[in-house]
């Protein structure tokens, strides 16, 4: 079901209903806010009381931009599921909790505005928005945070919250996340995603179906990863660990055809299989020798050596000792090999060079 709030004066009445009596049941306030919305406007809202606190459950009309009336406390689990022709929904400071797909496949909606109040996120709030570049949070919150359009519960299990929309975006987690949550990032369309090794556990199905999404890099600290946390990533050809294999559920990579798992050197517990994937040590090196290593013709360049169709990422430093490796080309190991080169720079002190995970 899907709708708009009412015009001001209709909403007035409603506001004052709810104020003379906070103890009706909801469906005496259905009844009064159907009486109460114009004919023309043909959007209602449902509601469940109890005690003092409102719940608005569902809603039922046209789309466009919708401000919720500040006599509700919480917006329930579906409240505007599949409301296509939602656009914008503002929550005023009277909502404390969002429910678990509350706004699913409103893919008209583009912008939502989520006050400090709410201290409850429920999973997959906004999945299925493809439209939603930004959830807007009112950062004095100190349980939520909002990232490149990323919202986060820094309480209890730090869930992310993913717009799903915002084709081809990057998207950097906060180090203050803990577990990613179960579908988390269902159905959406991020192309990448860079997990901190703050991570300690991704939930079930949270990138299931998440087509566009290419690579992924497991970190340190992931020590278990839910079933089908990665299932249907249909273009994922790339998922690199950089510890020993955490514990994992046989679908995590379910229907990823295209995927080769990436292991380091110096882990252990490893095969040749992993999740149902193959598994292959990742174990690029720089040739420090040779004809083609050093200064020519004003260039600086090296070989590099590794497994066939490798990818990897050129990086460099100037100081070892306080270490910012700046990324400066990304490769595939054609053959098995790759010769990097870049213009020469005797002015610098020092210039260290590593490879990195894609």
């Amino acid at each position: 079901m899907c709708g708009l709030s009412s015009k001001p004066a209709s909403e007035r009445n409603t506001e004052a209903l709810a104020k003379t009596d906070m103890k009706k049941t909801w469906s005496t306030l259905l009844v009064l806010c159907l009486l109460a919305a114009p004919p023309a406007l043909q959007a209602q809202f449902t509601y469940a009381t109890n005690g003092g606190a409102i719940t608005l459950t569902g809603s039922t009309g046209a789309g466009g931009a919708v401000v919720i009336s500040n006599f509700v406390t919480s917006i329930g689990s579906n409240a505007f599921y599949n409301c296509s022709n939602l656009t914008s929904v503002t929550i005023p400071n009277s909502v404390t909790s969002i429910g678990d797909v509350a706004f699913d496949l409103c893919t008209s909606l583009t912008s939502v505005t989520i006050p400090g109040s709410v201290t409850n996120l429920g999973d997959g709030a906004f999945q299925a928005c493809l439209n939603l570049t930004a959830i807007n949070v009112n950062t004095n919150n100190a349980a939520y945070m909002s990232v490149a359009g990323v919202l986060f519960n820094r309480s209890q299990t730090a869930l992310i919250e993913y717009p799903a929309g915002k084709v081809g975006t990057s998207y950097t987690i906060p180090n203050s996340v803990t577990s990613i949550g179960n579908g988390a990032f269902a159905d959406g369309l991020p192309a990448s995603v860079t997990i901190p090794n703050s991570v300690t556990n991704i939930g079930g199905d949270a990138f299931l179906g998440c087509t566009r999404l290419t690579s992924v890099t497991i970190p340190n600290g992931v020590t278990s990863i839910g079933s089908n946390a990665f299932c249907l990533c249909t273009s994922l050809t790339s998922a690199y660990f950089t510890a020993n294999p955490p514990t994992v559920g046989v679908t995590v990579f379910l229907y990823d055809s295209l995927a080769t798992i990436f292991y380091l050197p110096g882990t252990t517990g490893w095969s040749n299989t992993f999740a149902g994937r193959p598994a292959v040590l990742w174990n690029p090196l720089i040739q420090a020798g040779g004809t083609n290593f050093g200064v020519k013709n004003n260039q600086f360049g090296f070989t590099i050596t590794g497994t066939n169709n490798f990818t990897l990422v050129v990086e460099a430093c100037t100081n070892l000792a306080s270490p910012v490796w700046v990324p400066l080309t990304t490769n595939t190991l054609v053959n098995g090999s790759y010769h990097f080169s870049e213009p020469f720079q005797p002015s610098s002190p020092a210039r260290f060079y590593g490879l990195g995970l894609p």
